[in-house]
């Protein structure tokens, strides 16, 4: 069955496809005023609605019950591949079901909230970030990060993941563009940790972190791997890590469209 893709719509029309999203649809190509009588526009908006729900999602698990990422600061939905998947934007939807942590608090807000961790000029939205969720995310630092070299310099106040301990995850609820072989880049500190990316609740891609940097904080960027993502719309994903390295985000490069 064709139906219309994701990116036909238009904002002028917008509503969500369901919990499953979190983005706005609407009518950018089809023009529903010459197609239909005003008395049935209605009817055939929700049912196109309720194709496209069909659609775009029909790769994730159907008893997942996440959802995209979003506040007050960051309202994209789910982030886009080809691109930048920030590893602090795991989905909503706590404990058990949008990640898995060993404690339940989040380590790198509370270590912020000690004297000298909270660096001058740099918001509460960055240094306690998520701080009421397990995952443990922290912001690079001048006097931790910035005072030595680094084959590659992470951003300033670049939120990652560290922290981390066997068997703990994140889910990411994603839009694929373009399907296909993906390079995935990251930018790390310290050693391997036996990463893995799973796709829609399969294993995808062992992730190999190549040196050892020899500290948490001292960074550096290279390709870890290779994934394949066989259908283009919205995709769950799973990095499963363990102790050993801080991490901030992954690259997905496209290198061979299907």
């Amino acid at each position: 069955m064709n139906v219309l893709p994701i990116y036909d719509l238009n904002p002028e029309v917008s509503d969500t496809i369901g919990d499953a999203t979190a983005t706005k649809v609407c009518l950018k190509k089809l023009n529903i005023k010459k197609m239909i009588s005003k008395k049935f526009r209605g009817f055939v908006l929700l049912f196109l609605i309720m194709l496209l729900q069909l659609n775009v999602s029909a790769q994730i698990p159907k008893d997942y019950k996440g959802r995209p990422f979003r506040d007050s600061v960051y309202t994209g939905g789910p982030q886009m591949i080809p691109g930048r998947v920030e590893l602090e934007y795991y989905d909503l939807g706590g404990e058990g079901v949008a990640y898995h942590d060993s404690t339940i608090e989040n380590e790198g807000a509370k270590l912020n909230h000690t004297a000298g961790h909270w660096r001058p000029g740099v918001p509460a939205y960055i240094a306690f970030f998520r701080e009421n969720e397990g995952v443990d995310i922290s912001y690079t630092k001048d006097w931790a990060d910035f005072n030595h070299p680094n084959k590659v310099d992470p951003r300033v106040n670049e939120l990652y993941i560290g922290w981390q301990s066997d068997s703990e995850w994140t889910n990411y609820t994603v839009y694929v563009n373009k399907p296909g072989k993906y390079r995935i880049i990251t930018v790390y500190g310290n050693h391997d940790n036996h990463s893995e990316l799973w796709l829609n609740g399969k294993k995808a891609a062992a992730l190999v972190l190549p040196e050892d940097t020899g500290n948490w904080h001292h960074w550096m960027q290279a390709t870890i791997g290779e994934i394949i993502f066989p259908t283009e719309g919205l995709n769950l994903i799973t990095l499963k890590y363990n102790r050993g390295s801080n991490l901030a985000y992954l690259d997905f490069l496209l290198t061979d469209p299907l």
